[in-house]
């Protein structure tokens, strides 16, 4: 079981940052992929968020351990390895690492998943973190989640066994989320419930609703399942603007 310090030396390596490279103390958005890996569109998110003057930080929780798009697609996306869970760990060290840091102000975090990264998020606010072994971290510290500014998911993979059908959220920031009323993995309708009850817990939820596929970012996805489409991207992308730019108090 590593110590929060121990998984983010083992990510930090892999991560991507975008926006002002200097020591000033800024607010950051900090953003986790799919299941099938470290994919284009991530980039494009915390570039376009970097052009508001905060930083963005690209996690890949995948890299770091050496596992590629074939084995991300084969048993990650299956289930069979690291669960929403287990990967709430990789969330909650990075936030450990960013206070470290002593660049970001840790009352300006919003953290941004799309799809397993979405599910990783969600089953963190379900987690006490108070006992060593929550989200799989020897020495877990709320305090880190208790202060998020807020919450951005894209597609969240809510469906069995995500702890968000459930377990109540511990811990509420206020979120906003993609929905995508084609989705397969996780219907609509079922998205609809788990986000009703979430709101019903005292969590403030703005969801989006869009005519669209999962992954509908994802340019490689032109089949009948998953279908890219840019101009319901472009949408998803200005609602992630327009959320920071609320959250963070941006002129």
């Amino acid at each position: 079981m590593d110590t929060m310090a121990q998984r983010y030396a083992l990510l930090e390596p892999d991560m991507t940052v975008y926006g002002p490279q200097d020591e000033v103390v800024r607010p950051v958005v900090v953003l986790f992929h799919g299941c099938g890996g470290m994919r284009p569109h991530v980039h494009l998110y915390a570039q376009a968020v970097a052009l508001t003057g905060v930083r963005a930080y690209v996690i890949d929780s995948f890299k770091p351990r050496g596992w590629d798009r074939n084995f991300a697609v084969s048993l990650i996306c299956s289930g069979a390895v690291l669960q929403g869970y287990e990967r709430a760990g990789d969330v909650l060290s990075v936030l450990y690492g960013l206070q470290k840091s002593s660049r970001v102000d840790m009352d300006k975090v919003i953290l941004c998943g799309f799809s397993h990264g979405g599910w990783s998020i969600m089953d963190l606010m379900t987690s006490p973190l108070t006992k060593a072994g929550n989200v799989r971290i020897a020495d877990p510290d709320p305090a880190l989640v208790d202060r998020l500014k807020g919450l951005f998911l894209v597609y969240p993979y809510i469906n069995f066994p995500a702890r968000s059908n459930t377990a109540k959220w511990l811990h509420k920031p206020e979120t906003f989320v993609v929905l995508a009323n084609k989705d397969h993995l996780t219907p609509i309708r079922h998205s609809q419930k788990v986000f009703g009850k979430l709101k019903a817990q005292g969590v403030d939820v703005t969801a989006l609703e869009l005519d669209a596929s999962h992954a509908f970012d994802e340019e490689d996805n032109k089949g009948l399942i998953m279908q890219y489409d840019p101009a319901i991207m472009q949408t998803s992308l200005e609602g992630l603007l327009s959320f920071v730019t609320e959250r963070f108090e941006l002129t």
